[in-house]
């Protein structure tokens, strides 16, 4: 018997190699490697695989798993920033799509409690390999990125009381009575769950620690998950929501990140076996005896899905291209589907022919989800394009932006994630006029009573940056994190108020030269800046000092950002002193108290032998002098404005700090 077991086991994972390995050079996700090689093992195919009960109990560990590691990643912190999104974007969703199915399914004669349970299966969308491909593409933290995890995360936690509700619909249960009993005690495994999160689980850890084992600390997750399944199967619930209870009893622990990268290996392996014995359920012929109806049901699927999980947020107050780029990432049929589809089996709500037509058109659409994401973008702009800006702006109810906001000479800020957020403050602070532009409704809302200047809409339209007064503005940042977006709104930008100064935060150093291309003044790669960063810490904890690091950082800086002005220079279509003025920067600094130059005057000529910068402005008070006479005696809190290359910048940057000491200056 173990013989067998082990047979099988080996004959799939040595298949699923070579087809994975097809599969993602094809663009494809894993996923769809693993449900392949289930068919084309299964015993409607060529049968390597006999018997496939004992696949299937491994199979059940891997669903198991994966909701334990669902629970350990979700934070209850992450759920109430992203709430609006969770509760009523997914709750929509999915209410939307099982009445917009179960109306399908009467249509074509199928009986109630049949087409409620279809609209069940169809309802779930893919969370692994959504996750997955937003993540590669770097899209998670896009909005129509967070839209998609928000209404995941609201599906991930319906697969239990759907699981609930299932033998009610085939008249199996006794009705409400049965449902409050079971809603009780999942109430009662909560509860005693929260608590455990709170107390017996940190003990346990920390007992576990003390050890410095680590297969012992492997083991105690183990148990901790397996146990708190098998507890509330016990109570009569579903071993999914013990496991995924247990996985949020462990992510309040300050152990659940270790706990998390130990488990992954067991869940990515079981998780495997779980696609592969869904696809040795497949027969084949089903797509050759039914092809028609294979493929108008998955582009059914993908139709209904995409439409309602568009309507539903917009409903929410999104701009349509997000609304609809979140809406054709998630019309595939999600993994709890087959969980699902396995109990409706069980209750008689699915016949062998459904249940294999279920199957076909699942796992079409699983493949074809690197399709959607890659076509969604184009298609939503294109659609949007052609329909009037009123449709597509997003529901003003929400996040009214009134009367155009009197500006002038101020600096337009577009998203206002964290970049945002911080560029605000100091703005507000140096009393420097700005406005924002954000896409969440609920985030415009919740600035706007706390009195911040900021709009709601999709920047990548000529009417919200209109609204903003981008013809007056003399700054632009755009500090979000869509690509596609970024340059868009840059080119409208540029057509709309040729003489803006345009300064773009992106993720890589790839995505530099197309904005360059597009007109845009200053990019901000974060792939470079994070390595400064890295490169400062590691050079402090060897305890170099601080101005060899400073000055390793200025070395580094100019070496990239040459290379960054090289490509601006490259597309650059501007003519006149700018040319001039290649390579050059342009800083401010003021005169501190006991400053180097405190107390000299420019005929002295300090600043010029020490730095070589030039002097272009001083401002004391109100009062600026442009190109300032040489007996102009410096003071403390004028305001420097100097012309020189970043290390003559970075020279002079010591003559105006305090206690500096310079040859030849006084100290």
């Amino acid at each position: 018997m173990a013989y067998q077991a082990l047979r099988d086991i080996e004959i799939l994972f040595g298949l699923a190699l070579v087809t994975v390995v097809i599969f993602r050079h094809l663009k494809f996700p894993s996923i769809v490697g693993f449900l392949v090689t289930g068919i084309l093992a299964g015993p409607h195919a060529s049968g390597l695989i006999g018997n496939t009960h004992q696949v299937e109990q491994m199979a059940e560990i891997g669903v198991v798993l994966l909701l334990f590691t669902i629970g350990i990643e979700f934070s209850l912190k992450e759920l109430a920033r992203i709430k609006q999104l969770v509760i009523l974007g997914g709750g929509l969703q999915v209410i939307l799509t099982i009445i917009a199915i179960t109306l399908a399914g009467t249509v074509i004669a199928h009986p109630l409690n049949q087409s409620v349970f279809f609209g069940f299966l169809v309802a779930l969308s893919s969370t692994a390999i959504l996750i997955k491909l937003l993540s590669d593409a770097g899209e998670l933290d896009t909005p129509h990125g967070k839209t998609a995890l928000g209404i995941l995360i609201f599906q991930d936690l319906c697969i239990v009381p759907l699981m609930l509700f299932t033998p009610l619909l085939s008249g199996s249960g006794s009705g409400w009575q049965q449902i409050a009993m079971i809603l009780g005690k999942a109430v009662v495994v909560i509860i005693a769950a929260h608590y455990s999160a709170g107390f017996l689980v940190p003990w346990i850890f920390t007992q576990v620690v003390k050890t410095r084992s680590r297969e012992l600390f492997i083991l105690t997750i183990i148990f901790i998950g397996m146990g708190t399944a098998w507890l509330t199967a016990q109570a009569g619930l579903s071993l999914a929501l013990g496991a995924f209870i247990a996985g949020l009893a462990i992510s309040e622990s300050e152990y659940s990140h270790q706990a998390l990268s130990d488990i992954i290996p067991f869940r990515e392996a079981f998780m495997s076996l779980f696609f592969i014995s869904v696809g040795m359920l497949l027969d084949p012929a089903i797509i050759f005896t039914s092809p028609l109806a294979v493929g108008g049901l998955v582009l059914a699927i993908i139709l209904i899905k995409t439409v309602v999980t568009t309507g539903a947020a917009m409903a929410l107050g999104l701009p349509m291209r997000i609304a609809l780029t979140a809406g054709l990432s998630l019309a595939q049929i999600g993994e709890f589907s087959f969980v699902l589809s396995q109990s409706g089996m069980k209750y008689g709500l699915l016949g062998s022919e459904a249940y294999q037509m279920f199957l076909a058109a699942s796992i079409a659409t699983m493949g074809l989800t690197p399709l959607c994401l890659k076509i969604a973008p184009p298609f939503a702009e294109g659609l949007t394009a052609r329909l009037p800006h009123s449709w597509t702006r997003g529901r003003k109810s929400f996040a009214g932006n009134g009367r155009k906001p009197a500006l002038a000479d101020h600096v337009i800020i577009v998203g206002y994630g964290m970049n945002g957020k911080n560029l605000a403050q100091v703005l507000r602070h140096l009393k420097i006029s700005y406005v924002a532009v954000e896409t969440n409704p609920f985030t415009v809302n919740a600035e706007r009573k706390r009195g911040r200047h900021i709009i709601f809409g999709d920047a990548s339209k000529p009417e919200i940056l209109e609204h903003a007064g981008i013809d007056k503005a003399r700054i632009m940042v755009i500090a979000i994190s869509d690509a596609a977006a970024s340059r868009r709104t840059a080119a409208l930008a540029r057509h709309m108020n040729p003489g803006i100064h345009v300064i773009v935060r992106t993720r890589y150093l790839m995505e530099v030269e197309p904005l360059f291309k597009l007109g845009v003044n200053e990019v901000i790669p974060e792939e470079f800046e994070t390595s400064v960063e890295i490169l400062s810490r590691v050079l402090k904890r060897f305890l170099v000092p601080q101005d060899v690091i400073e000055s390793c950082i200025g070395e580094v800086r100019k070496d990239g950002y040459e290379m960054l002005r090289s490509v601006s220079r490259r597309h650059s279509h501007a003519v006149g002193i700018a040319g001039f003025l290649a390579g050059a920067e342009i800083g401010t600094f003021t005169v501190q108290k006991g400053a180097a130059i405190e107390g000299t005057t420019l005929s002295q000529g300090i600043l010029r032998s020490m730095s070589g910068a030039s002097i272009l402005a001083i401002k004391r008070g109100e009062e600026v002098a442009t190109n300032p006479d040489p007996v102009w005696e410096l003071k403390t809190r004028d305001v420097v404005l100097l012309l020189g290359s970043a290390q003559q910048l970075a020279a002079a940057a010591k003559l105006f700090e305090a206690g500096k000491e310079t040859n030849g200056a006084k100290t």
